[in-house]
């Protein structure tokens, strides 16, 4: 059984001013599609720490800010747990010597250095998502669409989204587990717990 693992770069541009909704739903099939890998995993994994990988089902309709109304509906809630960088010193982050880093490395000024609610939003979402590969196929359900979020929105940046494909070339046997039986996951009482009380009674004479 042959084992493959192919690895590309996806090159993105992100506007700026408002979170980047990226669907990159068309390229992460095609990636896979032409791995030659036909079961396995795809690894969805941003090379930044602004920015998430979301798997959630398209919207369709869009605003007037060019976001999707999930998407916008999102943003307003990571809004409300995680305020835009509005004013100075709203977070703690970032301090004198992270800003002074900043510039050492060719910031063009402080104000790129203002998007804490870029990195803390990152964090609640992750910055990778695992899909798993059947057949050759991405196996996202009837709905799925994979997106790239960029948080940052200090400014217009050039984005890179990393895509890792690993499996075998070949068919597997049967994925039935356990024949297809559906698991039964409800709690399972013991037989003291539903006993027959003297309670009962009482109640019914009520």
């Amino acid at each position: 059984m042959e084992f493959k693992v192919v690895q590309k770069e996806l090159e993105l541009q992100s506007r700026g001013w408002i979170p980047t909704f990226h669907d990159v739903t068309t390229d992460i099939m095609k990636i896979v599609e032409e791995s030659g890998v036909k079961n396995g995993t795809c690894c969805i994994a941003s090379h930044h720490t602004t920015c998430s990988v979301m798997v959630q089902e398209c919207s369709h309709d869009f605003d007037t800010f060019d976001l999707e109304y999930l998407q916008h509906d999102l943003l307003d809630i990571m809004r409300k747990l995680i305020p835009d960088f509005a004013e100075e010193h709203q977070y703690r982050h970032p301090g004198p010597v992270h800003a002074q880093f900043g510039r050492h490395v060719g910031e063009p000024g402080n104000y790129t250095s203002m998007n804490t609610d870029g990195h803390l939003r990152s964090v609640f979402f992750g910055r990778s998502e695992t899909m798993t590969i059947k057949d050759g196929k991405l196996d996202g359900g009837e709905f799925a669409h994979v997106y790239f979020i960029d948080w940052d929105h200090v400014r217009a940046r050039h984005r890179q989204l990393n895509v890792t494909v690993m499996g075998t070339t070949e068919d597997v046997e049967s994925r039935k587990y356990n024949n297809g039986e559906v698991i039964n996951t409800l709690r399972k009482f013991p037989e003291e717990e539903t006993a027959y009380m003297e309670q009962f009674d009482e109640w019914k004479k009520r």
